[in-house]
């Protein structure tokens, strides 16, 4: 219930802000208006409706999810923070494990981290602002519900360095294991369209973990999944291309 009324309440300042009446607003989505007023009183809204909204004003779903209070959060770090986390493997770990909302008896309980050496990576979080140590075994995380890695950063660049190879390199045959590789002709309104449906796709998977995480940790499995879109096509199909295509290939 308070997702939904954090959504709505932002949707209706995303719409003050972008001067969009709710006239204009049915007008783009293809219903009428007293549907839109309908469905901004309840909080009402089907996936495809709030996946045309967010691509019809130009908004991630994570961001109409935030509260307010979480302006004061993290939502990136900076280049140096990110430097000082590949720098020290514990570290970066015990951060992804803490942005990601793992206890603290969960944590040495799981890894060859001491209580005392546990505290001491937090309260080195503590100075960078990423998260706080309270005693006597509480962590609490800085960074916001829309938190997002630095795009060709550090930890970007460590994880397609060390992290990309080896996911990729997995068999992917276990219990609830997927690989797909798609490709193909897109325009520029469909590829609009694909990028929104990751972005809600990834927005699902952070309230999915968020919700797990009251669950007992025997009752949860790490998983990874790697989302990702580009204007891109592999070099050995355009060495084959007619040299006047190659050159307008995207």
């Amino acid at each position: 219930m308070a997702d939904s009324k954090t959504l709505v309440r932002n949707l209706k300042a995303r719409l003050r802000a972008d001067d969009v009446t709710y006239r204009e607003l049915a007008k783009r989505l293809g219903v009428s208006e007293p549907t839109i007023k309908r469905d901004l009183s309840r909080g009402a809204f089907t996936l495809q409706r709030l996946d045309r909204i967010c691509e019809v004003l130009d908004v991630a779903l994570e961001d109409l999810l935030q509260d307010p209070q979480e302006s004061r959060l993290i939502t990136r770090l900076s280049d140096e923070q990110e430097r000082m986390l590949v720098a020290n493997p514990k570290l970066l770990l015990v951060t992804y494990l803490i942005v990601n909302d793992w206890k603290f008896p969960e944590i040495v309980s799981t890894f060859q981290i001491s209580d005392a050496e546990l505290i001491d990576l937090v309260l080195k979080l503590e100075k960078l602002g990423i998260a706080e140590f309270r005693k006597p075994q509480r962590l609490r995380k800085r960074t916001s519900r829309n938190f997002s890695w630095r795009k060709d950063g550090p930890i970007h660049g460590f994880f397609v360095r060390r992290v990309a190879p080896e996911f990729f390199n997995a068999g992917f045959d276990g219990d609830g294991d997927e690989f797909r590789f798609i490709g193909g002709l897109l325009s520029k309104d469909s590829l609009r369209r694909f990028k929104s449906g990751i972005e809600r796709l990834a927005a699902e998977f952070e309230v999915l973990a968020h919700n797990d995480a009251r669950l007992p940790l025997d009752d949860r499995n790490g998983c990874t999944a790697i989302l990702a879109l580009r204007a891109w096509e592999f070099s050995e199909f355009t060495r084959l291309r007619r040299t006047a295509q190659a050159g307008r290939r995207r």
